[in-house]
This record gives C-alpha cells, sequence and structure tokens, in this order.
C-alpha cells in the first residue's frame, strides 16, 4: 500500500482484512504487516499486505521496503489533488526500484465523490489501471485486492 499521508491505506486494509472502518484517523508509523487470504486466477493465496507510511514532506517511502513486492495498491484520495502528484512521485520511484511489476491505483474515498477534486481522468491519461474505492463504505475494496493478485497471478 503506497500514498500520500492520509489517503486511506490503513482504513482499505482493516476493510479488507478485517471488514472494519474507524472514523478515528491512526497515523502508520514505519510499516504494518497483514495478511489476506483469497482465490484468484483459480490459485488460493496468502497476500502480505505492506501498508508504508504515507509519504510527505517530511517522510519518503524506504526502497528497501518495496524490495521482494510482487505488486502494489497505489492510493489517491479524491478530494486532494497533491495525493495525485506524490502518486505520480511514488510510481515512477518504484518502477526505479524494483522494475515494472503490477500495480493498481486506488481513487479513494468515493463516499465523498460530490466533493473530488480529482477527475478519473487525470489518472487514467497515465495510463494506469484504476477502481474507485471506499474504506469507509467498502466499495470496491474487495474488487481491488483481488483484481491485483489476479495481476500478480
Amino acid at each position: 500500500m503506497l500514498g500520500a499521508f492520509a489517503v486511506g491505506k490503513t482504513s482499505l486494509v482493516a476493510r479488507c482484512v478485517r471488514s472494519m472502518f474507524s472514523e478515528k484517523y491512526h497515523t502508520t508509523v514505519g510499516v504494518k504487516v497483514d495478511t489476506k487470504h483469497l482465490t484468484a486466477g483459480g490459485q488460493e493465496l496468502n497476500l502480505i499486505l505492506w501498508d508504508l507510511a504515507g509519504e510527505d514532506e517530511f517522510h519518503q517511502v524506504r526502497t528497501s521496503y518495496l524490495r521482494g513486492a510482487s505488486g502494489y495498491l497505489l492510493v489517491v484520495d479524491g478530494t486532494r489533488p497533491t495525493t495525485l502528484d506524490t502518486a505520480v512521485d511514488l510510481q515512477r520511484r518504484v518502477a526505479e526500484a524494483v522494475g515494472d511489476i503490477p500495480f493498481l491505483v486506488l481513487l479513494n474515498k468515493a463516499d465523498l465523490e460530490a466533493s473530488w477534486e480529482i477527475d478519473e481522468a487525470a489518472i487514467t491519461l497515465q495510463g494506469w489501471p484504476l477502481i474507485k474505492t471506499s474504506a469507509k463504505t467498502g466499495d470496491g475494496v474487495e474488487e481491488a485486492f483481488i483484481r491485483l493478485a489476479q495481476m500478480m497471478v
């Protein structure tokens, strides 16, 4: 899970793994690891999910966390345009660090779509695969993890 500070990475993992959502914001320090069992491409998989601390001007993703990754979810907050700029930078840095591995962009906070300041077209113009998600309602969350798993298989 990669993205800017407070885009909903931890909430998306909690929704996927534990079917939970909390309105309380908890900053991730370093990395938090969870697992998710699912079926993709006819195979039983155990995903090891690394929820990395958000990227901001004070904290940058350590490339050592990325080594060995089979894929990643790049999370953007639809209500904050700067999070797309961060995603563009993160995607470039990940590609430089680990090469071309599968990834999926999650345009998060779909429950607030009326307040979005990012147009889907801005992401699809990058040529990136996209799913709209809401950690709060659960919309698109399970689909996103399954689709990434299918891309990795």
